[in-house]
């Protein structure tokens, strides 16, 4: 049977700050630039998540196109949209919340929602420029 993937864009507004509370605001100045602000800075986050299987015999999805803008939306959007990180969501009150963190945290949450014998995939974008690809592992 042949593999689809299927592909979900969203988009969330979020700000946060990149530092390590172990180190001097020097340091975390020189290793993280700009993003060490202590009075945070943002991002327009661009999300893809594909989703790659079978194709359904009965339905001809891979997945209803409408759960996954349901679960993205739910679980993701109103989770991190308009949100500072590093203080209002509980995942990066211990871990920096850098693209390549927040990609695993979303990966970890939709994974738990996803039928496991569909491979999951989250691009996230921080700047057009600047992404990064979860694949799990």
């Amino acid at each position: 049977m042949a593999k689809v993937t299927v592909h979900r864009k969203a988009h969330f507004n979020a700000a946060h700050r990149l530092y390590n509370s172990d180190w001097s605001d020097d340091r975390n100045a020189t290793v993280f630039g700009k993003c060490a602000n202590p009075h945070y800075h943002g991002h327009n986050y661009e999300l893809i998540v594909a989703v790659k299987g079978e194709i359904n015999p009965t339905t001809g999805f891979v997945m209803d196109m409408k759960e996954l803008k349901d679960l993205i939306a739910e679980e993701i959007e109103e989770k991190l949209d308009h949100k500072n990180l590093n203080e209002e969501v509980e995942a990066f009150k211990s871990l920096n919340p850098t693209a390549e963190n927040i990609a695993v945290v979303i990966w970890n949450i939709l994974r738990k929602k996803i039928d496991l014998n569909l491979e999951l995939i989250v691009t996230l974008y921080e700047t057009p420029r600047n992404f990064v690809v979860y694949d799990g592992e």
